[in-house]
């Protein structure tokens, strides 16, 4: 593995020692990886959800006696101008 290459894809700047010291990790991770995929897993299901949770969600339905009106909600506006809030710029020109 050019371990250069990588660095240099993950914008890093790595010394000789570094880069040595990272070939001989790289060397050792595929090393791994290779005796993984020799397992026979054929007979064995994915694993995807391994604590049996599930999201548990609330439906999603409007509560309208929480819902304001637009002209209740821009009562309380330091700032309004044709139904909209006014805020300040967030880019120069």
């Amino acid at each position: 593995m050019d371990v250069k290459q990588v660095a240099k894809l993950a914008n890093l700047s790595l010394t000789p020692a570094e880069e040595k010291k990272f070939a001989k990790q790289f060397s050792e991770t595929l090393k791994t990886i290779n005796l993984i995929n020799e397992l026979d897993t054929s007979r064995v299901m994915p694993t995807f959800q391994v604590t049996g949770l599930t999201n548990v969600m609330r439906e999603d339905k409007v509560d309208v006696s929480r819902v304001l009106s637009q002209s209740e909600v821009l009562k309380s506006a330091p700032a309004q101008h044709q139904g909209y809030f006014v805020v300040p710029a967030i880019f120069s020109q």
